[in-house]
């Protein structure tokens, strides 16, 4: 993170927008230490820089343009290109880019090509080829002939220097700028080995000259490091092609979520059906959809029946039976009727797009474990090299010895590389996320995975997230002088415009309607209109007691027996009102989901205390919670969606670390006051924004597993920190004792950034 930040007001900064960058030429977090320390420098600019996706994501305020992001990167040594922006073309006519800056971006773009897993491959194969000798007549005494050295001297002198050029090329491009990264400690280390025994070799071309094939040679007095050089940059290529790869697995599931989308659409235009890509819809499409194909994008039915499986978007395994007027998710699969589909979202907008970004964002953001891990590598490279001087020096004052401080010094500076350091977090991010996203499950940043390991108290809403919202009407009471069909057909007459269960269920449950004007609707309270019976407009209330009670409607002692009765029931009892009088009761009844009492029992391993917090009444709440293992002192019930709010932050005054999971509107508070938000996917935008954590899919058994994956997650990622750190703190003294060889140094840091990369991976295996 910056070292310094010039704060400024909100007021004069100004909105902030953010913009996604893609950065080459980085190397190790030192390099991701630097890009945030020099953005950090410009005015209310906060960036979070991402190894191994080679992207940042900055913060800017109105202030600062675009161009003085990406020159600001350029400038620091690394080529940086606005995503999505279009690149300049050298052929194409367009003005090519001048002065340093320029020189700059070819360099980032050249590291970037030399770090592709082809590239690696070929110089790997090059320097394995060439070691492999160098090695053998270097180390077996039986294999020297005479003036070996030389030849040894020839075949790694590719190796140290073509095999080895990207770490030369990126030590180089840093040290323009006065800064050292890991690959300054790989090039200087692979130099000083070669040199070293060069200038012995050149001192004395006849050292090596008395070997004979099949015989030994006195090396005592004369030391060549050849083979340490070559093979130190073969184990270095090793590992970071075996990164390479690794990290591009890791992005796998990410890539292959974005792939799910159909890649072309079937249109009505004219009344001709015209086949079209899929990037060309636009909002009022109407697209054919016929069996076994894919929808193109989000919509709504308009013609037709049908099954659809959204399994490889969310993981439901049981097709969901859709008709006119049930919306649909592009990338779904229609399985058997014919479906026309009017796009509502298109491009950018889709679920699958906004999937995409919510994986993308997560993964390149950094939980606050991992910047500590930033800010000490940033001043790790440095300290290495003076703590390599140091043993240089310290060799040759206590000893005398050349080639001992020669040895043990080369040593440091190849066992220190903190390349793990810099691969801890990314790798196990991009894994878990990626992962997460298979099984239905979107994490908004790597902040959330720090809350979910302090989480005690999970509180579930009712309706839609632990009952299946599918409610139905039982029952209708009339009062007064109202019939049931009366009761019941002005309450369907209101309810129409409301989004909430309850009012669906009432809708539909008659297909009479009044007209109505003056639509009022509280969130978690109820719904008023005024409604025209014949040449009459009435005033009409829907809702609980309290809605009733604030539009001025108040029940006398047998109303309110009567709807303690029908509560008591188990049922879900709202009023009508009609003109300030009661005329009666409707009753409606929830199911629970399946698996619901085995997502709480779920909770429970993972000690956490599951509470059940809803608007309905309570001797409904508790008839849920008995079904699903709640105990009645954890249920919450009659509570508005500030009631919610409040019950939150009575958990949290009491000590209580909150998760909250939910799906309507009138959940968007209580999601953003939890300390940790999970929006069931199936429920609201504006519950679905709030959140922290996205469950695709209509399960309340992806909560636990949610929250399973958030921590599994940060234990791998806290103890790639730990491996990374202790192998330094451990193999630095070790090397400066010179009690480590350089070429057994060079496999043991490659092994170290492989071992943090196949410790994430092992998240791909999570819930399988």
């Amino acid at each position: 993170m910056p070292e310094t930040r010039t704060a400024v007001p909100a007021e004069v900064a100004g909105p902030l927008r953010t913009l996604e960058l893609d950065i080459t030429g980085m190397t190790c977090s030192s390099c991701v230490s630097r890009v945030e320390r020099k953005l950090g420098k410009l005015d209310g600019v906060d960036a979070s820089v991402n190894l191994a996706l080679e992207s940042a994501t900055v913060r800017v305020p109105e202030g600062v343009s675009d161009e003085e992001i990406v020159r600001t990167v350029e400038n620091a040594g690394y080529g940086a290109v606005l995503k999505n922006a279009p690149r300049p073309r050298a052929d194409d006519g367009a003005p090519a880019a001048e002065g340093s800056a320029a020189m700059e971006r070819v360099a980032g773009r050249e590291a970037s090509s030399l770090r592709s897993p082809e590239a690696l491959r070929r110089r790997l194969l090059v320097a394995a080829v060439l070691s492999l000798p160098v090695f053998l007549i270097s180390m077996v005494p039986g294999l020297q002939f005479p003036h070996w050295g030389w030849a040894a001297a020839l075949l790694a002198l590719p190796v140290v220097t073509w095999a080895a050029w990207p770490f030369h090329r990126s030590a180089a491009v840093n040290a323009r700028h006065l800064t050292s990264t890991m690959d300054t400690l790989v090039s200087l280390g692979v130099s000083a080995a070669y040199l070293f025994s060069l200038w012995n070799l050149l001192r004395d071309p006849g050292m090596t000259g008395g070997a004979m094939l099949g015989h030994a040679m006195d090396m005592s007095g004369h030391q060549l490091y050849f083979e340490a050089g070559a093979l130190v940059t073969t184990f270095l290529l090793l590992g970071r092609w075996l990164e390479a790869r690794a990290k591009a697995r890791s992005g796998e599931a990410l890539r292959a979520l974005l792939d799910l989308g159909a890649k072309d659409a079937t249109v009505l235009r004219d009344g001709a059906e015209v086949r079209v890509p899929a990037e060309h819809l636009q909002p009022g499409d109407r697209i054919v959809v016929r069996p076994g194909e894919k929808i193109a994008t989000d919509g709504v039915v308009v013609e037709g029946r049908s099954a659809v499986d959204a399994s490889l978007l969310t993981g439901e395994s049981l097709p969901v039976d859709v008709e006119v007027g049930d919306a649909v998710t592009g990338a779904t699969i229609n399985t058997n009727g014919r479906l026309l589909v009017e796009a509502t979202r298109v491009g950018a907008d889709t679920t699958l797009a906004q999937m995409g970004r919510t994986v993308s964002r997560a993964q390149a953001s950094k939980a606050p474990v991992a910047r500590l891990a930033d800010r000490i590598s940033g001043v790790f490279v440095p300290v290495v090299m003076s703590v390599a001087l140091l043993t240089l020096i310290g060799w040759l004052v206590l000893t005398g010895d050349v080639n001992a401080a020669f040895v043990a010094s080369v040593s440091v500076l190849v066992i220190a590389c903190p390349c793990a350091l810099g691969l801890a977090t990314p790798t196990a991010l991009l894994t878990g996320t990626g992962r997460g996203a298979q099984l239905g499950i979107l994490i908004k940043g790597a902040e959330v995975l720090e809350d979910t390991r302090t989480v005690d108290t999970v509180v579930l809403d009712k309706t839609g997230t632990v009952t299946s919202g599918q409610l139905s009407v039982v029952a209708v009471t009339a009062v007064s002088a109202y019939s049931k069909d009366q009761v019941l057909d002005l309450a369907a007459s209101v309810e129409q415009y409301s989004e909430h269960p309850i009012a669906r269920a009432v809708a539909a449950a008659t297909p009479h309607r009044f007209a109505t004007t003056g639509f009022v609707s509280a969130p978690g309270g109820g719904v008023r209109a005024n409604v025209a019976d014949g040449m009459r407009s009435r005033s009409v209330v829907v809702g609980r007691t309290t809605w009733l009670t604030e539009n001025g409607v108040r029940l006398d002692d047998d109303q309110r027996e009567a709807l303690r009765r029908a509560q008591e029931g188990g049922f879900t009892t709202i009023l009508v009102a009609v003109d300030g009088v009661l005329a009666g009761f409707v009753d409606l009844r929830d199911t629970v989901k399946d698996g619901a009492r085995e997502a709480i029992t779920r909770l429970r391993e993972l000690r956490l205390r599951p509470v059940l917090l809803t608007g309905d009444n309570e001797p409904v709440a508790r008839a849920v919670a008995a079904e699903v293992g709640i105990p009645a002192q954890d249920v919450v019930a009659d509570v508005s969606p500030e009631g919610k709010v409040a019950v939150l932050r009575d958990l949290q005054d009491d000590g209580r670390v909150v998760a909250m999971v939910g799906d309507g509107v009138n959940d968007a508070a209580a999601l953003a006051q939890a300390d940790l938000g999970i929006a069931m996917g199936s429920g609201t935008d504006a519950a679905i924004e709030a959140a922290d954590i996205t469950i695709v899919r209509d399960d309340v058994g992806s909560v636990p597993t949610a929250i399973a994956l958030s921590r599994r997650t940060l234990a791998i990622i806290k103890s790639n920190l730990f491996w990374a750190f202790a192998y330094n703190v451990v193999a630095i003294p070790v090397a400066a004792a010179g009690l480590l060889n350089p070429v057994i140094a060079g496999a043991a840091m490659a092994f170290s950034s492989v071992f943090v990369v196949l410790n994430s991976l092992r998240l791909r295996g999570f819930g399988r």
